[in-house]
């Protein structure tokens, strides 16, 4: 994906998919056109970044849009006019339930992301920042761009000098998760 090229060592842990579950995708596709579900794919995208798409237009077109997944990356796609249905815990997720989540709401979880990085997907994110930490700190500076300029008012000085050396990482970091 984009990604990829942006950063090569993007999803690099990710194991590749079990050997039984390869020969089900083409099925999958069979399926979903059968019961005339439309199968969309687009190369050089990730489905999340394909789902960002279609709330946006959807958005756009004046409609309420519920995505049906538990994923927090999709979270920052949640408004007062999109929201999110979790199936495997039968619950709606809205800003609130975000804010719940990440101590931010949703606009501002990508920063939290950016600064916490993610080993799933292998963004780097600010060594030694976890998810208490991103929190805090988007709290208190309001964005990653602020946070990277105002290191002189962090006072602990193994955090300060974290940011310091890894701004250019968090900067990727917050493109990596952008959808």
């Amino acid at each position: 994906t984009f990604r990829n090229q942006m950063y090569d060592q993007y999803k690099a842990n990710r194991p590749p998919p079990p050997e039984d579950l390869v020969p089900q995708f083409p099925l999958i596709r069979t399926a979903t056109r059968a019961f005339s579900i439309p199968c969309i794919e687009e190369a050089g995208l990730e489905a999340d970044d394909i789902i960002a798409c279609y709330c946006t237009a959807a958005k756009l077109a004046g409609w309420k849009v519920t995505i049906v997944s538990s994923d927090k990356d999709l979270m920052q796609l949640v408004d007062g006019d999109i929201d999110m249905l979790d199936t495997m815990n039968d619950r709606r997720i809205g800003v609130d339930q975000v804010i719940e989540k990440f101590g931010v709401p949703p606009e501002k979880v990508g920063d939290v992301l950016a600064l916490m990085g993610d080993s799933v997907d292998n963004v780097p994110g600010v060594p030694g920042i976890g998810p208490k930490t991103a929190t805090l700190l988007i709290q208190q500076f309001g964005d990653l761009e602020t946070v990277l300029a105002s290191t002189d008012q962090i006072t602990k000085p193994k955090l300060r000098q974290s940011l310091i050396d890894h701004a250019a990482d968090a900067r990727l970091s917050r493109e990596l998760v952008r959808l």
